[in-house]
């Protein structure tokens, strides 16, 4: 199985790197299955209907969430919805929507797909080191194919994680930070790990925002409107390729493509 993660989805230009790469990427890399990060997809926080259906037909399978997820009101009613939208399952019971989400395809074992979220300079959630291997070990009695979009901000969270998993899922990606790390791997127990898959929009920019309101905040330490940043957006993420009989990953490779300039 091949599966293609896209990293957070930042705003309009984010959403346009999805809608014009993702197709090709399906076919170039035969790739199975989709999932994207999509917490900051509408106007660059949160997540409407409107922004999840327009990356659904683009070919995105599953979106997963983070901190930003819940900056759209809209979201406490749709996330319960569609269970194919996900939250960090490490949110206190009563929370809306789901931290999991089994995709089923045919011609496909079926893949788990889970959501967590880290607690390092993050909001003091309940602790992912506990919940997570306890979920992990929940959806393996149903298939060995599990997918963890862990969402934190410290790579030392991050990795940890992924050492206390690996074995037991197929994958572990991180994201939040924006910033796409260079230390993709196969761990001893057959994990794929990424720190960071980076981030899905317009790269002139810090972290997907207008660059100039973020310095005068650095500047100043004034209040300031950080807006999406516009120009030629570029898609990052990571490709893994998963044994279906055992979970175990076989290969993972970062991807970095920019949206073709159009033809004069």
């Amino acid at each position: 199985m091949r599966i293609l993660f896209v990293g957070d989805i930042v705003g309009e230009p984010g959403r346009k790197a999805v809608r014009k790469l993702v197709p090709r990427l399906r076919a170039q890399l035969r790739v199975d299955v989709v999932i994207a990060n999509g917490e900051n997809m509408a106007g660059g926080a949160g997540i409407t209907a409107k922004t999840a259906a327009e990356v659904f037909e683009a070919g995105v399978d599953v979106i997963t969430g983070g901190d930003h997820l819940w900056d759209q009101k809209e979201i406490m009613t749709y996330l319960p919805a569609d269970p194919r939208i996900i939250r960090p399952l490490n949110y206190p019971a009563g929370a809306p929507g789901q931290g999991a989400f089994l995709l089923q395809k045919p011609s496909l074992a079926p893949l788990v797909v889970l959501n967590a979220q880290g607690r390092v300079f993050m909001p003091p959630l309940d602790n992912p080191f506990y919940l997570v291997p306890a979920e992990v070990r929940r959806w393996r009695e149903v298939t060995p194919l599990v997918f963890l979009d862990f969402h934190a901000e410290a790579t030392s969270e991050k990795i940890a994680l992924a050492r206390l998993l690996d074995g037991q899922v197929s994958a572990v990606i991180g994201t939040h930070t924006h910033v796409q790390t260079a230390d993709e791997q196969i761990l001893p127990g057959g994990t794929a790990y990424l720190t960071d898959a980076g981030f899905t929009g317009a790269q002139e920019s810090v972290l997907g925002r207008e660059i100039e309101p973020v310095l005068k905040a650095f500047l100043t330490n004034l209040p300031q409107r950080f807006h999406v940043a516009g120009g030629r957006p570029r898609l990052q993420g990571a490709l893994v390729e998963v044994d279906q009989a055992s979970g175990r990953a076989r290969s993972i490779q970062r991807v970095n493509e920019a949206v073709p300039e159009p033809n004069p």
